[in-house]
Parts: C-alpha cells; sequence; structure tokens
C-alpha cells in the first residue's frame, strides 16, 4: 500500500542506507510490459529477473546449474530490482506503507527440496526487527 505523501515517521529509505544497501538504476524489461501499474494507493509489480540493466547476473536453476547461495543471490538482486522500480514509479520508497504480496518463483531442478531457503533471500531486505517482516521501516 503507498501513502499519498511521504508523512510517516519512520523512512524505508534510511533503513536502506543504514543496512548498506545501494539500490541501482532499475533494470530495463526485457519485453514490452509495463513493470508496474498504481490504481488507488495500491502499486502492482510485474516479476522482477536477477539482472542488471539488460543482462541477466544469474541463469540457469537451483540444483543443476546454480546451488542453493547462488540462489539466493539471485532472489536478492531480483528484490533490489523490485525496490529500485518501486522507488522510481512512487519518487521514494518511504510512501509504501505494506507490502501486500510478495511472490517468490524458484526454478530447480527435479529433486531440490530447497526452495524456501532461496526463497527466504528477499526477505532480508524488508526484515526490520525479530518480528514477521511488514514494510522496509519500523
Amino acid at each position: 500500500m503507498v501513502t499519498p505523501d511521504s508523512s510517516r515517521s519512520a523512512s524505508a529509505e534510511k533503513r536502506l542506507e543504514e543496512l548498506g544497501i545501494l539500490l541501482l538504476s532499475p533494470p530495463e524489461p526485457f519485453g514490452i510490459h509495463v513493470e508496474a501499474v498504481r490504481t488507488g494507493n495500491l502499486l502492482f509489480l510485474t516479476g522482477m529477473l536477477p539482472s542488471q540493466g539488460r543482462e541477466a547476473k544469474f541463469t540457469g536453476r537451483v540444483g543443476a546449474q546454480l546451488d542453493v547461495e547462488a540462489g539466493r543471490k539471485a532472489a536478492h538482486l531480483a528484490t533490489l530490482n523490485v525496490l529500485a522500480v518501486a522507488r522510481r514509479h512512487l519518487g521514494s520508497l518511504d510512501r509504501v506503507t505494506r507490502i501486500v504480496r510478495l511472490g517468490v518463483s524458484v526454478a530447480t531442478s527435479g529433486d531440490v527440496r530447497d526452495q524456501p531457503k532461496v526463497a527466504d533471500a528477499p526477505l532480508s531486505c524488508f526484515k526490520v526487527s525479530s518480528e514477521k517482516p511488514k514494510t522496509l521501516a519500523a
């Protein structure tokens, strides 16, 4: 959910800085899709790939070409891309009041059962305390 302005007391942008997370420029879409659409106080984003610009940084399946740690790094990079796109469309991540849904797709070989270990990697960008993640800001 998105606030009309950045009137929240806690700052998601400051929290990123405290965590040492630097958002690069949002990646260029690989297709003709629109990467973000805002309706009312909701911002919907398309799925993001672990890319920088138009270059894929990770390719393959976890359990085949990638190990679990590489899968986690790929998921983390895709999450940073989500944040960069949200920032570009909102002007500031301080306008985000709540993440309603975070979907993570993990391509794996048939015998891999570690999908949760990969899918949990993006949560490090959102975790603010020992509570369940809510938003970047406390």
